[in-house]
């Protein structure tokens, strides 16, 4: 099964900063900006696609795009 979809953006209206998503990535792609005090995407194109941003972001303020293609993880392990 193939997922086409990987991080695109955090929107800044909306993200409270609460960090959730940065603690949760495994590949490191959120991190937060200390200018902004919000969290941003660094490095989009290591996106592993597991999803856990989205599911830990109380204000949804992630968006996905299809941006690539790869196979759909279902365990780390």
């Amino acid at each position: 099964m193939e997922v086409n979809m990987a991080i695109e953006r955090i929107d800044a209206e909306l993200c409270n900063n609460c960090g959730r998503c940065v603690r949760s990535c495994p590949a490191d792609v959120i991190r937060e900006d200390k200018e902004i005090k919000k969290a941003t995407v660094q490095y989009p194109d290591d996106c592993v696609m597991c999803f856990w941003c989205l599911a830990e972001c109380p204000k949804n303020a992630i968006t996905m795009s299809a941006a690539k293609t790869a196979p759909l993880f279902t365990s780390w392990g």
